[in-house]
This record gives C-alpha cells, structure tokens and sequence, in this order.
C-alpha cells in the first residue's frame, strides 16, 4: 500500500482515531505517573485535551484543512488541561499553522507543521526539560525533515516515524534520572505516541469506529455559591461556536461582547481566527442566538436550564447539608444561631455570581482549590471565585477563563496552587482581553494560602506579584497519601497501598502506619528556623488519631505552634505546611 497524500476527509478520520486511540489508553497512561500516587492524571488531561477539539472535528460534516485546522487549534487551545495537555494543544497549533492554507498534505507538509508543532511547543513552556513529550515531538520532527527527503510514501513515512519515536520515548528513562528511578517512560510521550499510532491505523483503513460520544467530560466545573431559583437571574446557560470564515475585528469582537451584556452575565468570548466561542447566562438564547448569526454560522449549540440543574443539584447535595446542619446543631447546642452564623466560616461557597450592578472592584483573585474546609479559608482571604480542581482533576483554560470573566476586577490574581495547572493557567491569562491577570504560580494549597497572605492593597499589582511568589516559597508543603504500585524511588521501597509522604522535592517517608509516616514526614520538614505547623485533614482521616498526632508533635516541638484545620480534600490524607 502507497499513499501520497491526505485530503481534509482523511485527516479528520486520522486525527479521531488519534484522540479514541489515547482515550482507550488513558488509565493504563495515568499508572505511568513518577510517584506511584492514586491520582496520576496525564492520560485524563490529555484526553480531554484532544476530545475538547475532537468534538469540534467531529461537529464539521464535510470539512476543508482549514475549518479543521480551527476546529483542533481552538478546540484544544481552550479543552487544555495540566501541562501535558497545554503542551498538546500548543503542538496542535503550531501543526495547523501549515496545514491550514493546503488543500493536501504531502511528507513534506506533513514534517514542516511537525516541526512548526514542535517550535510553538517549546517556547510555550519557561523551561523545557528533555526526557519529556517535547523530546519525543522533537526527535521525531527531526527524523520527518530527513525522511520527507528520501520517499513520497506517506504509509512507509509514518510508519518509520512512529519506530523512531517509539525509540526516543524509550530513551527517557535515560534522560530524566526519575523515570529510571521509578521504572517508567515519560507518560506524556507515551500520550503522543499512542495519538500518531491511532492516526496511522486511520490511515491503513483499519476498521475504527470514527463516531465520537458527545456525552464525554471536556470540562470541569467552575464552583458557585448556592443559589435560590428566584437568585439566579438569568436562567439559560448558553453556548456555541461561530464559524465566521475571517478573524473578526477589535471593533466588531469589542460590539458583539457589549451586546451580550445587555443580555446576561458570565460572558466567554474567545475569538480564535476564523472561530468564536461564546458562552452566556441569559433569559433570552433566541436574541444571542440571532446576534450571533450575523457574524457567521453557528455549531456545537448547547443550551442548559441551569434552574433546573440547580434543583437536581440541591437534592442531590440535600443529605450532606442536613449532616452538617446537624453536626452544627451538636457542637453549637442553643447559641445564638445568628451570632454563629457570623463567626462561622463559609462552607465551600466563593463569591456570589456578578450581578449587573455590583460594582466594578479594583484586583480580583482565582483559587484552584478542592475540599471544603480548604475552600472556606480562601474565600475568607478574600477570593472570589474558587475554581474545583487540583491533584484529582486540573481545569482546563477555559474553566480558567470562565472563571475571569465572572470577577468583576480590572486586575484579578490567578492562584493555581498545583504545579500542573500553571501552563492552563498562563494559556487563560493570555486569551483574557479586557482584564490585568496575573498568575502567582503557586504549586500547592499552602503556598497559595501563604501568597494570599502576603498581598498589601496599598501596593501596585506587579509589586504584589513580586512579593506574593517571593514569599510562597517560604513555605514548606507535605502532603499524605497512598501508593498505588510497588515502586522504588528517592531511597524508598515503597509498596502497594503504602502510606507515602511527598514533600516539595520528592518521597519524605513512607510505611504501613499512617500516623508514623505523617510524624515522619514532619520531622524531614522541620528545621531551626520553623515556627508553625499547619495540618490540613483530608475527608478520610480519623479525628481521634490526628489529635493524638497533634499532641505529639506539641511535645515533640514545645516552641513550635500546631494548628490542625479540617481541610476535608480528596486523596490526601494530610497536607502539611511548616513555615
């Protein structure tokens, strides 16, 4: 078999293949994870990457290079999740840059858009690391641009592509001492990998189900506060693509989204070439609906009650509010309700929705966060806006900027707080086009309490910055969880089901006793100059042996101060910070 070009129906089959291949693949990626934790999460970010464009491609019925090229540029662009996700999505677009104009792709085509791919890539990430999916990418880019010389042949072309990657990701190991160290391959290459193999299948005329299910997740959820129905002023909650067929103005992008204010809130508009992506809360889609028409063809309509989402939410949520009421009701006995009410600290709730005539604040912020009681001390440092996520599941750009247009701030302070949402979170400032943002690149929950902390109103946004990520990194942060895998690393043999402590730089301590790991672990923190330590419980935790902790360590360390808060987050156990 000899192919020498692809035209627009045959890469769009390949690129589905590409994205149901890695979907099949997923968990078995995730297990890749250096640290045998239970929320590895490479192959859930960069499948939901690619499903966020493969929904777009899949929504094209007969589709030119160039609708496709938009559809997978902005698609993955704004489903981009975690780093090996953005680090997807930005190869995607440097790819789609060359395709875009051609009517069909040759082996010449095909090794300039991987090494344009390539190109935009690296400079999206501050400071790339080989042994990573940018040195498979990379090496595979430079065996296309040898080969493209040699053979017109696209099949035997990929093919020897796909050998040489195959090679490069199993150098990894070779590369990054930590992979060696935990026996695996970079999960992220091996990500891309199963993506182009996927592709090749498509393009052998292998039998592939090229249907793509629109009920897939491709997006997390943004937290609001609990509402009434008569609360949430504007009952639909709105979306779709506009194929306007040229990049819209300043002029008519600044037109189109001052409309939509007069007609809701919670306003996205992401223009990206030749595509808009809107979202809006509104009592009215016809009128959006028909605004929209005017500036191109509309796909992907998706329109929600959220009324009646509200309801389905407050009773499913109905069980664990009466259990905290009660709890309330036993610790707190006849008080003063009201009086308790305000000494109370709000239970996983940011600020209300932005309603039209609040007025406009100065500076804003962001939190990544998850649990209840963690989300409780961010809105009362000031948050505004908390979006869920972290180690168990990383927002994409998009959640991110949704969740900037909600706060009404000329500048708004991004807080990440987990190192794999920082490029998502960059991607989203970037896209933003009438507000100041600003990522603090926070990389845990205490580093972005600790930056929280630090802000001084009276100083300019940029000094702000400055001293927020200078003073973040006085913190130390552990964090306890359980092991997934028999692995060794940092010194550790380390078994299934094993309880790990992971500090900032690597495994603390480990063993089969919880309550010795966590000591353990603390004791690796402390040093001379600590003067707190402050533990966050996890919703699994036992509250008769975490006081007995407590204790311990107060006799262990006369003059430092404990403070133990219900954190109540997913996965770990414990989080520790020592300042």
């Amino acid at each position: 078999m000899q192919v020498t070009s692809i035209n627009a129906q045959t890469f769009s089959k390949m690129f589905l293949a590409g994205a149901k291949s890695l979907d099949s693949k997923k968990e078995w990626i995730n297990e890749l994870n250096v640290f045998p934790v239970p929320d590895g999460d490479t192959g859930t970010n960069m499948t939901m990457t690619i499903m966020s464009a493969a929904k777009e491609v899949s929504s094209l019925p007969d589709p030119t290079l160039k609708q496709l090229s938009k559809a997978i540029s902005s698609g993955s662009l704004r489903g981009a999740r975690g780093n090996s996700g953005v680090i997807l999505s930005q190869l995607f677009r440097g790819f789609c840059k060359i395709i875009t104009d051609c009517e069909l792709i040759d082996v010449r085509i095909l090794a300039s858009a991987m090494e344009k791919g390539v190109e935009t890539a690296y400079k999206a990430v501050m400071k790339p690391k080989e042994g990573t999916i940018l040195t498979v990418a990379r090496e595979m880019s430079e065996s296309a641009s040898e080969l493209s010389e040699d053979t017109d042949d696209l099949v035997y072309f990929i093919d020897e592509i796909i050998r040489r990657g195959d090679d490069a990701l199993e150098r990894t190991p070779d590369m990054l001492p930590v992979l060696k160290e935990a026996g695996v391959v970079d999960s992220g290459g091996q990500g891309l990998m199963q993506i182009i193999k996927g592709m090749n299948d498509a393009l052998l005329g292998k039998d592939i189900d090229y249907t793509f299910d629109e009920s897939s997740p491709a997006s997390g959820n943004v937290i609001i506060s609990e509402q009434s129905d008569e609360d949430i002023r504007f009952g639909y909650c709105t979306e779709f693509l506009i194929i306007t067929g040229r990049p819209l103005s300043s002029g008519e992008e600044h037109e189109y989204k001052a409309y939509l204010k007069t007609l809701g809130d919670c306003i996205v508009v992401v223009a990206d070439d030749e595509v808009v992506k809107t979202h809006v809360h509104t009592n009215d889609p016809g009128l959006v609906i028909q605004k929209a028409l005017a500036y191109g063809q509309l796909s992907s309509i998706k329109i929600d009650n959220m009324r009646q989402e509200h309801q389905e939410k407050l009773i499913k949520d109905a069980a664990k509010i009466a259990k905290q009421q009660k709890e309330e009701e036993n610790l707190k006995a006849k008080a003063q309700e009201e009086e308790l009410k305000a000494q109370e600290p709000p239970v996983r709730e940011s600020a209300p929705v932005q309603e039209a005539d609040n007025p406009q604040k100065d500076t804003g912020f962001i939190a990544v966060s998850v649990g209840e009681g963690i989300n409780a001390i961010f809105t009362e440092l000031g948050v505004d806006y908390i979006v869920e996520g972290g180690q168990t599941m990383n927002p994409s750009t998009e959640d991110i900027l949704e969740a900037i247009d909600r706060v009404n701030a000329e500048k708004i302070f991004i807080l990440p707080n987990n190192s794999n949402i920082i490029l998502a979170a960059n991607q989203a400032a970037s896209l933003a086009l009438d507000k100041q943002v600003y990522v603090v690149p926070t990389k845990t929950i205490p580093q972005g309490i600790n930056a929280l902390v630090n802000y001084i109103p009276a100083h300019s946004a940029e000094m702000n910055l400055d001293t927020m990520t200078e003073e973040m990194s006085s913190v130390k942060t552990g964090q306890l969880t359980y092991a997934v895998r028999d692995t060794q690393i940092d010194g550790f043999d380390i078994h299934e089901n094993d309880y790990m402590g992971i500090g900032d730089n690597g495994i603390l301590a480990a063993g089969e006793d919880i309550g010795e790991v966590l000591l353990d672990m603390i004791d690796a923190m402390v040093d001379e100059e600590s003067a707190i330590i402050s533990i966050y419980c996890g919703e699994d935790t036992d509250s008769e042996q975490t006081a007995l902790i407590g204790e311990s360590l107060e006799e262990k360390y006369p003059d430092i101060e404990v403070e133990i808060t219900d954190g109540g987050q997913p996965v770990y156990f414990y989080v520790v910070s020592v300042e």
